[in-house]
């Protein structure tokens, strides 16, 4: 019998107004993508940056929760009037909003019960029912709720907290990846790229992205898939269009 391939694909929701006005860059959806394909099989399949607006918040938990195994969201947890995400989750799922005993806990010690002020406390509030994802970095934590995992927007904190996602995450089959940096144009070796991915639909995804480089024109060719020896059976058929049309590799 053929080992099932078990998919498992998630979504990330970028939430804030500074992502969206240009002021900061995300640095948030690479790390994430990468992490949750390479280190839990997940795929990443939809990508979308929204304001901290109370209404489309729960207009995206609500779609992307129902067509994802999970969600990931990214800023609106911290202490400002404008921190909006937990409280918008709660209404998006009807649950109360409310504070965390575990997390007013973590906080009121990490800070001291003097320093614990009111926006400080609002971190620990969150819907009913949340389970944390423990903060390594500046104790905030985190939470998931039904199958979103609300995360910070501050790239070293959430990258310090991601391996304590992996407790609420099913994994899947690991996607293999490999690219191959051609000096040619794309209308070169188009054709019979079409023709391979043709072949092997079923298996292998092949991306083809032109790059320009060291002042010359070059296309990254990118294959991926569940399986090492489909994998290996693309690479070959590559190499013999590499070696006919005599393309040189160009090798980072």
């Amino acid at each position: 019998m053929k080992k099932k391939i078990k998919k498992v694909n998630a979504a990330i929701l970028i939430i804030g107004n500074e992502i969206l006005s240009g002021r900061t860059q995300d640095k948030n959806i690479i790390f994430l993508t990468n992490w949750l394909n390479l280190k839990c099989g997940i795929s990443v399949n939809e990508v979308r940056i929204i304001p901290d607006d109370e209404k489309v918040i729960i207009k995206n938990i609500l779609y992307l929760s129902k067509k994802f195994n999970y969600v990931f969201t990214t800023g609106g947890i911290g202490p400002t009037h404008d921190d909006i995400t937990a409280q918008s989750i709660s209404k998006a799922f009807k649950v109360k909003y409310e504070f965390h005993k575990e997390a007013y806990a973590i906080l009121e010690k990490y800070y001291g019960k003097n320093k614990f002020n009111d926006g400080r406390k609002k971190m620990a509030k969150m819907p009913r029912g949340a389970k944390l994802i423990y903060n390594p970095s500046s104790a905030a934590p985190g939470f998931i709720t039904k199958n979103v995992l609300s995360l910070p927007g501050v790239p070293s904190i959430l990258n310090s907290m991601i391996e304590n996602c992996k407790i609420y995450l099913i994994k899947g089959t690991k996607t293999y990846s490999k690219t191959i940096n051609l000096y040619t144009v794309e209308s070169n070796i188009s054709k019979k790229l079409g023709e391979i991915q043709k072949k092997y639909k079923r298996y292998v995804e092949i991306g083809s992205y032109p790059f320009f480089r060291l002042g010359k024109i070059g296309v990254a060719v990118v294959t991926r898939s569940v399986s090492q020896n489909k994998l290996k059976s693309v690479d070959n058929e590559l190499f013999k269009l590499i070696k006919i049309k005599k393309i040189q590799i160009l090798k980072i």
